[in-house]
């Protein structure tokens, strides 16, 4: 007999809490309790629902994924559980992760684009519904949190300081519930008690901090790096910047009216909390900036369409086969190319660029992110730590010297003269 796929979802009893369930796509929606007036209700606009997706469907395909969410994200809402508690019926962690990253989702926005935070959160969630989805919330306690956790060690191999991470966004979420009033606080206060890993006490796997980039290294990656890269790896060096900033620097970011620049990003990391940025550029810097900023005010100043084309360019300065044999110029280009490049380098092409000349140069591999370690190492040691917090911009020297190392050469001065 043929399975039919598009039968309606049936009102059933979930007995291990009292509540009616239907089910769709393998998809739980839990109604409120089994035969009350309200279930009934509920039920009854998931039916109408289906109904109207399917209204006129001839084909047997399931539904979509998207077609699914959107589904039930106009049945599960925070104020549907909210309504379902105040019945008598408890949440389960599936619902709350349901609702949570829809929240993630929306919440988690920079410039029009759901930020990493947001899918960060989606993955330890996924994780934590496969294990817990059915637990109910007030169930939920540190010793369930603590074997969630073991689990994340030796099926996914997350470093200690990632697990971490990871478990305070479970936590965070938890909270965030008690907000909505989807769980009694004690439910956050008994997870908040969970202590977090410490280094050498525990099976994770530990990875070593950023560090700071030995100036010869660069030196000799800078050879073999795209003119442009290469330029932008010499700007990095001398501002201090983060790698974000040095990609999207513009003309129309720049104050140009002082001996010293004012670059002020129109993007950057704690803009969501309300915090300003500026970088200050000397004169080198200026120096490898200024034939950067013949452009239009709002164009990227460094930009991999700009890079391809100087290349592309030198090739043909260098070309050795006559014109009139081999290819010419745009008789072997695609009518529409896979691939395009952009207007402005990421911080992981960035990256890619730059491991790819140390790769060139037989060097070891180093990230432009340790060239704002280096730099903030060099201002510590030359202007001492205050200066270093400013040009960094950061509101603490706590977080200065994360940044910063130590200028471990005094220290050697200090013991040899004392001891």
């Amino acid at each position: 007999m043929p399975h039919l796929k598009h039968q309606p979802p049936q009102y059933r009893l979930h007995k291990g809490s009292g509540q009616a369930i239907v089910s769709l796509c393998g998809q739980r929606v839990y109604l409120g309790k089994y035969g009350s007036d309200a279930s009934r209700r509920r039920y009854q606009e998931v039916l109408n629902e289906w109904h109207a997706r399917h209204a006129g469907e001839a084909s047997s395909e399931s539904l979509p994924a998207e077609t699914v969410e959107a589904s039930l994200a106009e049945v599960v809402t925070a104020k549907a559980l909210r309504s379902k508690r105040r019945d008598g019926v408890r949440v389960t962690l599936d619902e709350l992760i349901f609702v949570y990253r829809r929240h993630a989702r929306e919440y988690y926005v920079k410039h029009g684009k759901i930020t990493r935070e947001a899918g960060m959160i989606c993955d330890v969630t996924d994780l934590l519904g496969r294990k817990h989805g059915d637990n109910h919330l007030e169930d939920f306690g540190p010793v369930d949190l603590d074997d969630f956790r073991d689990d994340l060690i030796t099926d996914k191999d997350w470093s200690r300081k990632y697990i971490n991470k990871q478990v305070t966004r479970v936590v965070a979420m938890f909270k965030w519930a008690v907000a909505k009033e989807l769980c009694d606080p004690e439910v956050y206060t008994r997870l908040s008690a969970l202590g977090g890993l410490k280094r050498g006490r525990s099976a994770a796997r530990e990875t070593a901090g950023v560090s700071v980039v030995e100036g010869r290294l660069v030196n000799a990656t800078l050879p073999h790096l795209p003119e442009i890269v290469a330029d932008m790896v010499r700007f990095h060096r001398l501002t201090s910047a983060r790698p974000g900033e040095v990609c999207s620097i513009c003309p129309c970011d720049i104050d140009r009216s002082g001996d010293v620049w004012v670059y002020t990003p129109d993007e950057h990391k704690t803009e969501h909390h309300e915090k300003s940025r500026h970088i200050f550029i000397g004169p080198k810097a200026q120096a490898v900036l200024a034939r950067y900023l013949l452009r239009p005010s709002d164009q990227f100043c460094f930009s991999p369409a700009e890079s391809i084309a100087r290349a592309r360019r030198r090739q043909r300065e260098n070309r050795k086969t006559p014109l009139s044999c081999g290819n010419r110029e745009g008789t072997n280009r695609t009518t529409r190319p896979r691939w395009q490049p952009s207007e402005r380098y990421r911080v992981a092409s960035y990256r890619l660029a730059v491991r790819r000349g140390c790769l060139k140069a037989g060097i070891e591999i180093w990230t432009p992110n340790q060239l704002r370690h280096s730099a903030a190492t060099e201002i510590r040691s030359r202007y001492g730590l205050e200066a270093a917090q400013v040009i960094c911009g950061h509101s603490t020297a706590d977080v200065t010297q994360v940044y910063a190392e130590r200028d471990w050469k005094l220290a050697v001065k200090v013991a040899s003269e004392m001891g």
